[in-house]
């Protein structure tokens, strides 16, 4: 994590980082002040995160302009992210530093005029680029223009700078893909004089000082790790001095720190943290080195415990040595090592972990900070999202649900008889306004079963959905022990006889059932329904979607070409068509009431 690094330690990392076999992220920077020295702290961001940042900035103070299109290669089809920077001092100082000279009147014209040049810009970018765009809030004064009047009556600056970031986000909201980052929210967690620097504010109009421009990227990054689905589903915590106080095994259960006051205040506070991880869908474990039946006592016997047993999705409490139970903890939930965090207190077991197992990230929590271990987990963002939906909400139950699964199968011998036993219902249908929000996140989170790791918005599926040339198509799956929400995506993109598969996806906590195949013999049903006469599949291949590799090949398919790292596939929908497995209790696929006749070659797009 970047914490409190020096500007030269981050450059001495930027100067030997090897980012050659890194995936670009290209952002391009519109702004009225001068910000070129955030350029540094995003790089570092961008390398902890696994990405190569490359930055362009616009020219100073040139924003209306460069979103409508002045300087070519700003912004187009390859940026990736777009910061807007439109500082309230260099924009509007009637709303700034001469409030308190303006009548109501003149300052509602001013607000008008702000809130004009909002819509435009925010408008422009998105018809230049597709990309995410970071449209960063005013500042209200902390010492505003009325002195303590301000905050006690109708019309005051604060109030109506207020009233500005209510009118950004929701343009920002009409807008999708676009998000609001919050620099009050900044500046309260650096305070005002490590966020600001007056002195370069008026020699060079650049208003930040390093802690602010750190602070900012930080917040930036937690968008953008989002979108490139970098962030972690997996929260892995030791018990002893983490969970509570002491160690439980030799202070016993009255004697561990845990309690509403000082100092058992500060780990039940924490647990109250890691209580709202679990209802944002973090995935919670532990991994202790215990006696079970020592911390299950805390967990049901405790009157402070606020985390609960039904709260965790997988434990290893053992003796053995951390590193092997996050392997085996991995492989029990499914998951790539870099989509979990481990929390400890000892500096030997999370060194130990960032030495042979680079993939997780780790979070020290040593005992003489406690009191800081909420602020701590909470300022990560690792866990941050773009949207948070039912699916998210529920994760926590669908874990303890899969575990049910697994207890199943265990005692079943026949893997077709195990499936049959789950009773499992699938609803496929085409996307609609409610599943939007669902696919853009399963396009940014999913990276195993994900044929082209196309990451999405909630705009770019928009684009899909009323594309006449595409379908977008999705799965919802339940079972006996409860409904996994919606857990697969295929975006068909039509041209001339073919149907391709730009995107193709499972959620990993559904793969082992047979489903994909199910829902691959459905969309090939829908494409061949709309006359086409030839499925294409595409696999570009990434560290983490190994085992889809020879997905389409296992189907069908034949490998046609390999182009610019993607692999595409053949399928002819004339011959047939594979069927779903028969041990499916239901099948409802709901695509459109009178399907189109077959196109014509010449005039399919």
């Amino acid at each position: 994590m970047m914490g409190n690094l020096s500007l030269s330690d981050i450059q001495r990392v930027l100067q030997t980082a090897d980012v050659g076999q890194l995936p670009k992220v290209r952002i391009s920077v519109l702004r009225n002040i001068t910000i070129e020295s955030l350029a540094p702290y995003l790089r570092y961001a961008g390398l902890e995160a696994g990405l190569d940042v490359v930055l362009r900035f616009g020219d100073f103070d040139n924003v209306v302009q460069e979103s409508l299109g002045a300087q070519p290669g700003l912004l187009d089809e390859t940026t990736d992210v777009v910061l807007v920077f439109e500082y309230l001092e260099a924009l509007s100082p009637t709303l700034s530093l001469r409030y308190a000279e303006h009548s109501p009147e003149q300052v509602q014209t001013e607000v008008y005029r702000v809130q004009e040049l909002i819509h435009t810009v925010l408008e422009a970018i998105r018809r230049q680029t597709p990309a995410l765009i970071l449209w960063h809030g005013f500042e209200p004064p902390l010492h505003p223009a009325l002195g303590i009047v301000d905050s006690n009556g109708a019309g005051g600056q604060g109030s109506t700078i207020a009233a500005l970031n209510d009118f950004a986000r929701t343009e920002i909201a009409a807008l999708g893909g676009a998000y609001f980052v919050d620099l009050e929210r900044c500046r309260g967690r650096v305070g005002e004089m490590g966020f600001y620097d007056f002195r370069y504010w008026h020699i060079g109009r650049a208003p930040y000082a390093r802690d602010g421009l750190r602070e900012i990227a930080a917040e930036e990054f937690k968008f953008i790790r989002a979108l490139r689905g970098r962030n972690r589903k997996c929260l892995v915590l030791d018990c002893d001095n983490v969970l509570w106080g002491g160690i439980v095994g030799e202070d016993g259960l009255a004697g561990i720190k845990l309690s509403a006051g000082y100092p058992g205040s500060s780990y039940r506070d924490f647990q109250m943290e890691l209580l709202q991880l679990y209802h944002r869908g973090v995935i919670l474990t532990l991994n202790s080195k215990n006696n079970e039946s020592d911390v299950w006592e805390v967990f049901d016997h405790h009157p402070d415990m606020v985390l609960r047993r039904e709260h965790l999705a997988a434990w290893r409490i053992n003796w053995q040595d951390k590193v092997s139970n996050l392997r085996e903890l991995a492989t029990e939930l499914n998951i790539g090592l870099d989509s979990m965090v481990f929390a400890d207190d000892s500096e030997f077991e999370v060194n130990m972990v960032r030495e042979l197992l680079p993939e997780v990230q780790v979070i020290h929590l040593p005992v003489k900070d406690a009191t800081q271990s909420r602020r701590d987990l909470a300022a990560s963002g690792l866990f941050d999202t773009l949207v948070l939906s039912n699916e998210d909400r529920k994760r926590g139950a669908l874990y303890q649900a899969e575990g049910e699964r697994e207890r199943l199968r265990t005692q079943l011998r026949d893997l077709d008889t195990y499936y049959a036993s789950l009773a499992m219902k699938l609803d496929i249908h085409l996307s609609d306004e409610f599943t939007v929000p669902r696919i853009a996140q399963l396009t940014q989170k999913t990276n195993q079963f994900n044929m082209t790791t196309r990451r999405y918005t909630d705009s770019d599926i928009r684009r899909f959905v009323t594309e006449e040339r595409a379908d977008v198509i999705c799965l919802h799956l339940s079972d006996r022990f409860g409904d996994s929400g919606l857990v697969g995506v295929a975006i068909l993109t039509y041209h001339e006889t073919s149907a391709t598969f730009d995107t193709l996806l499972m959620s990993c906590r559904v793969l082992g059932r047979k489903v994909e195949d199910a829902f691959l013999d459905a969309c090939l049903q829908l494409a061949r329904t709309r006359g086409y006469v030839q499925a294409i599949g595409q696999f570009i291949p990434t560290a983490k979607n190994g085992l889809a590799a020879d997905f389409f090949a296992r189907h069908g398919f034949r490998r046609v070409e390999d182009r610019d790292e993607v692999q595409r596939f053949a399928f002819d929908l004339t011959d047939h068509v594979p069927q779903a497995p028969s041990f499916f209790e239901h099948i409802k696929i709901d695509f459109v009431p009178n399907p189109p006749s077959p196109p014509d070659p010449k005039s399919v797009r």
